[in-house]
This record gives structure tokens, C-alpha cells and sequence, in this order.
């Protein structure tokens, strides 16, 4: 996994506190007014976040649970950031060089091609950047608040879109963020159980399960070439959605994985040893 990803682009932002905000009854997790930006890299860590992704998911499909998943949510954004969808659901993150926004179909948002400033507003609903758009150009001003200009030329580097999903005033529909997780979740668990049950299935569930499976996908990161001391291939990964999507996929795959479902309990987790059948925490009980 490392050697796959050993040369990437994926810095995200996190905040150090979110709160929950509504805006014409939908529900919204934002960072706070008074939080700070915090710079990481996911990949130093991307079995807990690929991990915590699938169990939260996990527990998002228990209608029981719809209290204890609103606090863990929060808990899994003040600990990894939003996902970014505003970027990762385009054609290309760099949309702000484009006349309009185009998006692959999509479970979250219809319309194929929007207006930019219609499409913001759906990620900057209390309170909108200071942009303005004139045709492929844009100016952005951010000139009232010093640790976002900070940040701002921290991301410099980045598409300018990637630098507004990391500001304060960015904000995600809680109702997105479930629906995300349950997608991953339901993804991990067809591939586990296709393989756990597939001798006891008759033709019209394996078809079933492959067609579940196939449907799992859509936008991936990009790349690019950099000349270091040989052509080196650099991903790109301008969402932490993205990021956590392709991470999950590689882990699902991979040949020597040793990703499992605690037969007791229901955890996803990486068995220390391939043959373990139950989660640390139900072993060790």
C-alpha cells in the first residue's frame, strides 16, 4: 500500500472543533467560529481512517442507533475533517477554471452541469465566499480573516476549489456524510460475505452480489509526473472522500488482505494474523 501511494498529494485540513448548523431543515456540520485549521496527512494512518470509515458506516445501518451515530459522526469529523465532496464530486476538481460545474451522475446532486455560483452555495450555506466569477476567471477574497489567508497560501499549490473546501465557512449535509459511510460499508460487506457464503448461494444471489459490487465507484483521483531524480508519478488526492475511497479499494483487493468482519460483535477490522476470526476486542474477552 505504501509503495502503491509512496508519492502523493494528499494533505487535508481538519478543524479543531465542528458543530452541527441548520439551514432550511437541513442539517449541516461546519467548523466553528472560533476554530483553528490543523494540517495532517491520512495516509500516516490510513488503516484507522479506512477502518473508522467502515464501522461508522456499519453503525449507520442500524435505524436503533440514530443518537449514538449523530455523536460519532462528529467524532469521526473532528478527527479526520470533512470529506470534501465539493470537490470530489465534479468532473475535475479544478471547476473554478470553467464557465460551469459538470458532475457524473451521483447519489446527492441531479443536475449534470450548474451554475459555479449555485454550486457553492450548496457547500456555503450560511454564510458565501467572497467570490466572483467571469467567465473561466475567478477572484477570491479572503482578506477579513488572517488564519484563513494563512491558510490560503498554505494550499497555494492546490486547485483553488481544494482551498475553499478547507475553509471555515465550508460546510457538509450531515444526511451526505451518513449516506457516504453506508456506501462504503454496504461495498465492504458484499465483497465479505460473497466470498464467506459463495458456496451456499444459489446463481440468482451471486448475481445479485456481483451487481452490488460493480456498481461501487465513480470519480477517482488524478495524477501527475514530476521530474525528481526519474519521472515520478505523484497522485493526487484533492478530497479526503477520495482518498478514503481509493484506500479502501486497494485494501479491498489486495491478495494479502487481511480485512475481516468479527463474526460477535460486527467490527471490521485487520486481523494481526490471517487465520484470527474475531475483532481484538472480542478475543481478547
Amino acid at each position: 500500500m505504501k509503495n502503491l501511494f509512496k508519492h502523493t498529494s494528499s494533505t487535508w485540513v481538519r478543524y479543531s472543533s465542528y458543530e452541527y448548523r441548520k439551514s432550511e431543515d437541513i442539517l449541516y456540520i461546519t467548523p466553528a467560529a472560533d476554530s483553528l485549521p490543523i494540517l495532517y496527512d491520512p495516509m500516516e494512518n490510513y488503516e484507522s481512517l479506512v477502518l473508522d470509515a467502515l464501522n461508522l458506516g456499519r453503525l449507520a445501518t442500524r435505524a436503533d442507533r440514530a443518537d449514538q451515530l449523530h455523536t460519532n459522526v462528529m467524532k469521526f469529523v473532528q478527527k479526520y475533517g470533512l470529506l470534501g465532496f465539493m470537490t470530489a464530486l465534479p468532473t475535475t476538481p479544478k471547476f473554478m477554471e470553467y464557465e460551469q460545474v459538470y458532475l457524473p451522475k451521483n447519489h446527492f446532486i441531479r443536475e449534470e452541469v450548474m451554475q459555479t455560483e449555485d454550486y457553492l452555495h450548496i457547500f456555503f450555506p450560511f454564510e458565501p465566499p467572497d467570490v466572483v466569477k467571469y467567465g473561466v476567471q475567478s477572484r477570491w477574497n479572503i482578506s477579513d480573516d488572517k488564519s484563513m489567508m494563512a491558510l490560503a497560501m498554505t494550499l497555494a499549490d492546490r486547485p483553488m476549489s481544494v482551498n475553499l473546501c478547507c475553509q471555515r465557512r465550508y460546510a457538509e449535509q450531515y444526511d451526505w456524510i451518513v449516506r457516504m459511510l453506508q456506501d462504503w460499508a454496504f461495498t465492504f460487506l458484499t465483497g465479505f460475505l460473497y466470498y464467506l457464503d459463495n458456496e451456499r448461494m444459489d446463481d440468482l444471489t451471486r448475481e445479485i452480489f456481483q451487481k452490488g459490487m460493480s456498481a461501487f465507484g465513480g470519480s477517482a483521483p488524478t495524477y501527475h509526473i514530476e521530474l525528481r531524480e526519474r519521472p515520478t508519478l505523484v497522485w493526487d488526492f484533492h478530497s479526503l472522500l477520495l482518498q478514503i475511497q481509493m484506500l479502501f479499494s486497494v485494501m479491498l483487493t489486495d491478495e494479502s488482505s487481511t480485512m475481516r468482519c468479527c463474526p460477535n460483535c460486527g467490527r471490521v477490522f485487520v486481523a494481526e494474523y490471517g487465520e484470527d476470526g474475531l475483532c481484538p476486542e472480542c478475543r481478547s474477552r
